[in-house]
């Protein structure tokens, strides 16, 4: 098991514009597609305008499978055309469980 977390950072003034688009045009995408969200949340102390999402999938390949397929999807660039010009920045990590993580 793997979790990918992405951290979005909106330009400022627009995080509650670009979480608002996400949940109406990406959401229903990505739990269509990738089905398996762990958490998203937003920033409130430190770094702010923060967007931070993690999701579960089995290894690299399931991931690669699943973001495929909603990169096919029309609605998806319809999204992408609306939340981007909101981010000024993007970040991905894969993220390995210990084994003494909660999540396994």
């Amino acid at each position: 098991m793997i979790v990918e977390e992405r951290i979005y950072t909106a330009h400022p003034g627009k995080l509650n514009t670009f979480l608002s688009v996400y949940e109406e045009l990406g959401l229903p995408l990505q739990l269509k597609y990738l089905e398996n969200m762990v958490g998203y949340f937003t920033s409130e102390i430190g770094t702010l305008n923060l967007a931070v999402h993690l999701w579960r999938y089995e290894d690299l390949e399931d991931r690669r499978a699943r973001r495929g397929r909603m990169a096919a999807d029309p609605a998806f660039a319809h999204y992408m055309s609306q939340a981007m010009p909101l981010l000024q920045a993007m970040e991905n990590r894969i993220l390995l469980p210990t084994s003494f993580s909660a999540l396994k």
